[in-house]
């Protein structure tokens, strides 16, 4: 990726998209468009992979790496070991210190493909088992615990939620803590002074900063610590994204293929490919304009690209747009051919479906449209009232469900 220019990284950011919440936006400015400084982002791995939302915060610490400030990915040996209540309702499974340890080795390995661990600025990846590994409970609750306030942390969102459903633990209540003093162990072992990530992370993000005011105050030293977040990765009807039929939408390809992976990305909805295309993207802002303006057809297919190859290469990208091409073209060379009279259209998709036997009945139809397993001329069906005329198969169309199960239509 090319380099940022670091005078005004905090305003690249903001145009792009990054910039969500803030401790203190001056000095946040201050700090990105100043000298070089240590930056960390911290992943918890509760899985033996990344998903796409983990991938936002590490194009956004790409940004201050490029930009000439020194990075650190914190891998969470120990936090993942109690389990972060942010966004639950129910306590997060318990992994044994073998799973945690499997899928830091796994979560490590990914991480090395989005940041430069070589050359003149190497990112640092680093677990916090190794500062809390030997450190005395008693001592970790007199150093950090008396710090907090208990009736100020069950006001923050994590641990409202949970104590509404009557089952928030106290192992869970250990975990802001914890995160807010790797910050401060980060702070000062390498003089990190911001901490990025996603906004659900804003309550122990902010523990971190104002656990550093507080010993500020009691040992008289002056740590520099700044918290920004990105916003959660969400369409334009603000859902989640990275949600597939099969779970998350993860970046090994041994749990979601490369071609699924592009796939989703070519689906998303036409009013999210600018969004999309600043985020994941360095394509100039005025080039994405006229692009998604232009043409939002060939928009998608360098969104959908360009992110495949981000993420898994440039090989494999061009081996999932020319699969992806081999099967949904209009040719349909490979398709089963079902004939249908002219007579019979405009035809609703479920009607089109249950005629074509790809579903059983008009009521299957509809759920398949609405469970998004249903593709179109290259198109994923939104709605199960779409019509379809004699006009849009006329040079045969290729109906798709799910992976497999696909046919021509032509008209007779």
């Amino acid at each position: 990726m090319s380099k940022i220019d670091r005078n005004r990284l905090f305003e690249t950011l903001k145009e792009r998209g990054y910039v969500y919440q803030m401790s203190n936006e001056e000095k946040v400015r201050e700090i990105l468009n100043g000298k070089p400084t240590c930056v960390y982002v911290g992943i918890d791995p509760t899985a033996d992979s990344l998903h796409i939302g983990h991938f936002f915060s590490l194009m956004m610490i790409k940004y201050f790496q490029d930009a000439g400030h020194h990075v650190i990915v914190l891998i969470g040996g120990a936090t993942a070991m109690v389990g972060d209540p942010s966004g639950r309702t129910d306590m997060r499974k318990m992994l044994s210190k073998e799973q945690v340890e499997h899928n830091l080795n796994e979560v490590k390995a990914l991480v090395e493909r989005f940041v430069d661990t070589k050359g003149e600025n190497p990112a640092k990846i680093v677990s916090n088992a190794e500062w809390f590994a030997g450190y005395d409970y008693v001592d970790f609750m007199r150093d950090v615990g008396c710090y907090f306030n208990v009736n100020k942390m069950l006001t923050n969102d994590a641990y409202a939620r949970r104590l509404e459903e009557g089952g928030l633990t106290f192992l869970e209540m250990g975990y802001m803590l914890m995160q807010a003093y790797d910050y401060v162990y980060l702070n000062e072992k390498y003089g990190c002074e911001m901490q990025v990530g996603g906004s659900d992370q804003w309550g122990n993000m902010t523990a971190g900063t104002e656990l550093a005011r507080k010993m500020n105050f009691a040992d008289g030293k002056e740590r520099v610590m700044e918290c920004l977040t990105c916003p959660l990765l969400t369409n334009s009807e603000g859902q989640k994204m990275g949600k597939t039929a099969k779970g998350a939408l993860w970046v090994a390809r041994e749990k979601t293929s490369v071609y699924d992976f592009y796939q989703y990305f070519y689906n998303i909805q036409d009013k999210d490919v600018e969004t999309l295309l600043r985020l994941f993207t360095r394509i100039p802002l005025d080039e994405i304009k006229k692009l998604v303006n232009t043409d939002i057809i060939a928009a998608k297919k360098r969104m959908a690209f360009e992110i495949t190859k981000l993420v898994h290469g440039e090989e494999e990208a061009r081996n999932a747009v020319s699969m992806a091409e081999n099967l949904f073209s209009d040719g349909g060379d490979n398709a089963p051919v079902v004939e249908i009279e002219r007579s019979k259209f405009p035809m609703n998709i479920c009607d089109l479906l249950f005629e074509t036997k790809l579903a059983p009945s008009k009521s299957e139809g509809r759920r398949l449209v609405q469970g998004g397993a249903i593709t179109f001329k290259n198109e994923k069906v939104e709605r199960f009232d779409l019509q379809i005329s004699a006009e849009d198969v006329a040079d045969g169309a290729l109906l798709k469900k799910g992976k497999k199960s696909f046919i021509k239509v032509q008209l007779v």
